[in-house]
């Protein structure tokens, strides 16, 4: 299968742009991974019971569940207790091969209300610790931004999920950032919805 979308936003204020961000993520095709840098997919493994058709059926409260999980997990290795995260839960998409059958969860969420050498280490940790936990680092570098801010991007070795990581904070490109944060998505694969699941209910 491809990789999960992977789609970089920024945060004016951090409430306001998680619920911009689950727009942009619905409203995005998930039939080809396309990142912020016009990357080419990468290939995730595919774990699960997969159905005749190669996707996986799993029901929709389960799939947030299981976003919901992958995230906390990605916020113990970040390991920044003290500060605070925005609290939208993880929302569904549907997949364009079969958007009547076939979705996908996105959980996008931010790390911020620390100070910016704070958020640096944060994401230095999640960057030395998601190798350890099974995850694989695909893309690691600067934006081809006006700001240049340091992201990251890695696939799952175990589950059907891809985090995408962005540190937002002063850089020599942009030496005021007035908002500093660390933004993250972790988006899902496909899944195939149960026999009689109305989608359009779910959204």
């Amino acid at each position: 299968m491809r990789s999960p979308l992977r789609k970089r936003y920024r945060e004016a204020s951090c409430g306001l742009a998680a619920a911009m961000t689950v727009v942009l993520l619905l409203t995005a095709g998930c039939s080809r991974t396309v990142d912020h840098n016009g990357h080419s997919p990468s290939t995730q493994h595919s774990s699960g019971s997969e159905t005749a058709a190669g996707y996986p059926t799993l029901g929709v409260d389960e799939a947030r569940a299981r976003a919901k999980a992958v995230s906390s997990s990605v916020y113990e290795m970040i390991d920044m207790r003290t500060a605070k995260v925005t609290e939208p839960g993880p929302g569904i998409a549907a997949c364009d091969e079969d958007p009547d059958h076939l979705y996908k969860t996105a959980h996008p969420w931010s790390v911020y209300g620390a100070t910016e050498d704070e958020l640096r280490a944060g994401f230095q940790r999640l960057r030395e610790e998601l190798p350890k936990r099974g995850w694989k680092i695909v893309e690691y570098g600067h934006e081809k931004s006006e700001a240049g801010s340091l992201f990251l991007t890695a696939d799952s070795q175990k589950e059907r999920f891809s985090v995408h990581a962005v540190l937002m904070v002063s850089t020599p490109a942009d030496p005021h950032e007035k908002d500093p944060l660390l933004s993250l998505n972790v988006v899902s694969g496909c899944w195939r919805a149960p026999e009689g699941t109305d989608l359009g209910t779910q959204y």
